[in-house]
């Protein structure tokens, strides 16, 4: 009887095995297909955080160079609100006004830092005195301009409550619209915070989101361009690109033009333009040739920047002045900026990882100056990086990872002095209303004028 059942155990064994591993089946509920994704996304997770802690490249900028000529800004413009990553469709960032950062007028913590070995990439939203940010949680938050949480949003179920989120959104028609590295797509009101609609197109989006025409735009971690509706967050469209090997926790770039057609750069350091109705290619162009060794395994891009009939960008440690027509080089300069180029009259600014403020001439990509900032900072402190730059009235502001922001002048290059904000870093900076707004990477919002 024995010698009987032993067979039969091994056939049911066999039997629950194959099916374990067999979706077809119908054993496996969706739910359970789910919880197996998540555990790899975990472990996926860490990898990802050992492969960035061990790279490193030594062909980095560091030279200072005095100022060539005299510097010519645009005039500051006021920014009341600032509704998408980068402020615009175009990235286009300038010249805003601040009226200072004397008066620190708001400094709360709100959310949760649960994952603190990741590198926080939220960013700040405000409108209508409202801000919108989000933890590491998932969790969004909608506060006033007291600090008083007006509601929050978390549409994760228990099964990811160990994987790190970073959300990236954008307020469009009174909507919130969110994507995040999970691979969910969602929708929630910006008065209530009530959810609308929620996609799980199960590949972690990696770049930034612009919504236009009643469209959203993303690229996933495989390199995949997405065009959704926003009714629904159905498929309108998708262009798949050659994908890298390692996927790093680095944004991806995406901007509208002016005349409305689509930029995007994807990891294998390619640029596209895309017609947005019908997702047909415009062209597209390969900038790797210009990039370090095995620099698509590892690579970063600041935001593509549209203006003046030309695309900006940082691919791999060159910065990019590409035709937007044809997509053919107008010049290429060997330094990288750690975020969005800024344009301000013929000049372009940058900020490199490691502290050196360069300013380009617009047209023809010539380094006009270039000054260590860091150096302003006590010695032991100036082993840091910048992680974000933004100007203000005249005055370039950049923050540091170790906790510190430096105000530089944009006419001549250089730091003029600095302030401390805490000992953690800040992972986003923008302006708005004449106000200064940071977010830091333990969920700490400052707001200074």
């Amino acid at each position: 009887m024995i010698k009987r059942k032993i067979p039969i155990l091994i056939l049911i064994f066999i039997f629950l095995n194959n099916c374990s591993f067999d979706d077809k089946t119908g054993i496996w509920s969706e739910e359970a297909k789910e919880k197996r994704r998540v555990t790899e996304l975990e472990k996926k997770q860490k990898a990802i955080l050992k492969v960035e802690k061990i790279y490193t490249s030594e062909n980095i900028f560091q030279k200072e160079i005095p100022i060539k000529k005299n510097i010519t800004l645009s005039k500051d413009k006021n920014i009341s609100s600032w509704t998408m990553s980068n402020l615009n469709h175009q990235n286009f960032l300038g010249n805003i006004y601040l009226s200072g950062i004397n008066n620190t007028f708001l400094k709360k913590k709100i959310g949760k830092d649960k994952f603190s070995n990741h590198k926080t990439t939220s960013h700040i939203l405000v409108l209508n005195n409202k801000i919108i940010l989000s933890d590491d949680r998932g969790t969004i938050y909608s506060i006033n301009k007291s600090g008083r949480v007006l509601w929050k949003k978390n549409i994760y179920k228990k099964a990811y409550k160990k994987i790190y989120k970073n959300l990236v959104f954008s307020i469009y028609e009174n909507n919130i619209y969110v994507a995040d590295n999970i691979g969910f797509v969602y929708s929630i009101n910006l008065t209530d915070g009530n959810l609308i609609w929620i996609r799980n197109y199960q590949i972690p989006f990696r770049s930034n989101i612009k919504v236009y025409e009643n469209k959203i735009f993303l690229i996933n971690q495989d390199n995949k361009i997405f065009c959704l509706d926003t009714k629904d967050g159905a498929l309108i469209w998708n262009i798949l690109s050659i994908s890298s090997f390692i996927k790093s926790q680095n944004l991806l770039s995406i901007a509208i033009t002016q005349e409305g057609d689509l930029l995007a750069i994807t990891s294998s350091a390619d640029v596209y333009k895309i017609n947005i109705s019908d997702g047909t290619i415009l062209w597209s162009r390969n900038t790797a040739d210009s990039l370090y060794a095995d620099a698509t395994d590892f690579f970063i891009s600041s935001e593509i920047i549209s203006n003046d009939n030309k695309v900006f960008f940082s691919s791999g440690l060159i910065t990019f002045s590409l035709n937007l027509d044809d997509g053919k080089t107008n010049w290429t300069q060997e330094a990288k900026s750690v975020s969005a180029p800024i344009i301000s009259g013929e000049n372009i600014f940058i900020v490199t990882d490691y502290g050196y403020l360069i300013i380009l001439d617009k047209n023809t990509g010539e380094i006009i100056s270039s000054s260590n900032i860091l150096k302003i900072l006590k010695k032991r402190k100036q082993k840091t990086k910048i992680t974000g730059f933004v100007m203000g009235s005249g005055k370039i502001y950049s923050s540091t990872s170790n906790g510190f922001l430096i105000v530089s002048s944009a006419k001549s290059g250089k730091a003029e002095n600095f302030k401390k904000i805490g000992s953690s870093s800040i992972s986003s900076l923008i302006i708005s209303d004449g106000s200064l707004y940071m977010l830091t990477d333990q969920s700490k919002i400052l707001v200074f004028n």
